[in-house]
């Protein structure tokens, strides 16, 4: 009985992963730079260290994500696109899988009351439903890390260095790993605060520092790691604070899972008192709650940290109070809702049509429009993707891994025309631009005589110089399957 009921349980997390991730409307904008790493070493057998997309100035590639870049592409070319999907859905399944190891180490028996999972699912979902991102792998290690040192807590030392073999790995497929090292001082520091051993926790987190020389760029490759996560990245949104302006209204679910989780500490706190204060859990919570304020990309780490860490006190509101076949009525209820969304919806590649320039693409692709493609750095992998040798890009999402600091700032001013808008223009000049149509720059450039929209959609424009204007054009098709059935085709070879 307790066999079916713990099946119940990860059949229905692992359904209600995917249909989240199956219902996102596109894939992640950083995508296509990682196929194309993964491609590099996947078809042409090295870790690719200097760009090749962009006719802007570029200094050494530091992919700090070039080992998720040869997972992804290796799943796409093997088991094409909806294998990328299902990867996704598998790694945030296990996120939850060692979410519940580590509230059962901690002395819970049960820990599978669905309705407490629920919470950190849609607090989660804008941040892992989009398919497929590299830092997925961090908040997944940053979970089997936070397990073990549970374990270890209990006297299980040799534990601890599996942690540095981890750590090669991690370090390889991407640059989260410092939340791992973190992880392991936040405990050192428990230990030490409840004086208990840490003489293992110490020796751990030296070695597990000193593997991270272990990558294809040697020492150099740690300078660039610590500049990368300390550097401050004022034009992307998703490393902007909790509360700013753009945010304020926004992931409303974790902001009511953080306010759940701060109320029943604090209630716990108050009826507990703090004589017997879990400093481990305390220490991980403020630190992981100060991240997600800072910076909403962080903000898993505290939804993980708190699912594992808190469920006990849920449990102990709950345990008596509300009947056992609560949650397992809960769970039939929700894997009836799966299975109904799998009957009345069609799940298909996710094509992103108001996100993407997909048709914007092909018509600089079928007139053969040759030169260098001034894009939003947001979009510019995929246009490097789809358009390369044809077209060069101005650059992409790889932001510091491969750009000079001053692409970015000089972007912002172009598309929201404040003073000194056309410095792009004249430092990098490009010899087409696909703008989106909501910017301040597209009506602008609808009046000049220098450029010239040749291809207007819904969401995007075309633009020309004036001087290299053609007397016609073929058009792109607008057949949807077309650019479905086409998504992951490139000319890149290796």
């Amino acid at each position: 009985m307790r066999a079916l009921k713990l099946t119940l349980f990860f059949v229905t997390i692992f359904l209600l992963l995917f249909i989240i991730t199956a219902n996102v409307p596109m894939f992640d904008f950083d995508l296509w730079a990682r196929l194309i790493a993964g491609m590099g070493v996947i078809d042409g057998g090295q870790v690719l260290k200097t760009d090749f997309l962009s006719y802007t100035p570029t200094h050494t590639w530091w992919d700090h994500e070039y080992g998720s870049g040869i997972v992804f592409y290796f799943f796409l070319k093997h088991f094409g696109p909806y294998s990328l999907i299902i990867l996704q859905t598998v790694i945030s399944f296990f996120i939850f899988f060692f979410i519940y190891k580590i509230i059962k180490a901690r002395g819970v028996k049960a820990p599978c009351n669905i309705v407490f999972y629920i919470f950190p699912i849609i607090a989660l979902a804008a941040n892992l439903g989009s398919p497929i991102r590299c830092h997925l792998f961090s908040f997944l290690f940053f979970t089997i890390f936070l397990y073990i040192l549970e374990l270890s807590r209990q006297g299980k030392y040799k534990l601890l260095y599996v942690l540095p073999i981890l750590t090669i790995l991690w370090n390889n497929l991407h640059g989260g790993v410092v939340s791992g090292l973190g992880l392991i001082f936040m405990y050192v520091m428990a230990q030490i605060l409840d004086k208990k051993p840490f003489k293992h926790f110490v020796i751990s987190g030296i070695i597990s520092s000193g593997v991270l020389i272990i990558n294809p760029w040697g020492w150099e490759y740690i300078k660039f790691l610590l500049m990368a996560n300390t550097m401050q990245r004022t034009h992307v949104a998703e490393w902007w604070g909790l509360f700013s302006k753009f945010h304020l209204f926004r992931q409303i679910p974790f902001k009511i899972f953080m306010l759940l989780i701060v109320v029943l500490e604090v209630w716990k706190l108050k009826l507990d008192g703090i004589k017997n204060l879990d400093k481990a859990k305390y220490i991980v919570l403020l630190v992981t709650l100060f991240l997600a304020i800072q910076h909403v990309k962080l903000l898993p780490f505290f939804v993980i940290a708190a699912s594992a860490l808190c469920y006990e006190d849920f449990d102990s509101i709950v345990s008596n109070k509300i009947p056992v076949w609560t949650d397992k009525l809960v769970c039939w209820l929700l894997l009836g809702v799966c299975l109904f969304s799998f009957v009345i919806k069609k799940y298909d590649i996710p094509l992103g049509i108001a996100a993407y320039p997909h048709k914007e693409v092909e018509f600089i692709k079928v007139n053969k429009l040759s030169g260098n493609v001034l894009v939003n750095f947001g979009l510019g992998s995929f246009v490097s993707y789809k358009l390369y040798p044809q077209n060069l890009i101005y650059m992409d999402g790889r932001y510091e891994e491969v750009y000079n600091d001053d692409l970015v700032p000089l972007l912002d001013k172009f598309y929201t025309l404040k003073p000194g808008w056309d410095d792009v223009l004249k430092k990098y000049p490009p010899d087409i631009m696909i703008i989106e149509k909501y910017y301040p720059v597209y009506k602008f450039l609808k009046i000049t005589k220098d450029w010239v929209d040749v291809y207007d959609a819904e969401y995007f424009a075309v633009f020309v110089r004036q001087k290299d204007l053609r007397k016609s054009y073929k058009q792109p098709t607008e057949d949807i399957r077309y650019y479905k059935n086409t998504l992951f085709d490139t000319d890149i070879k290796f």
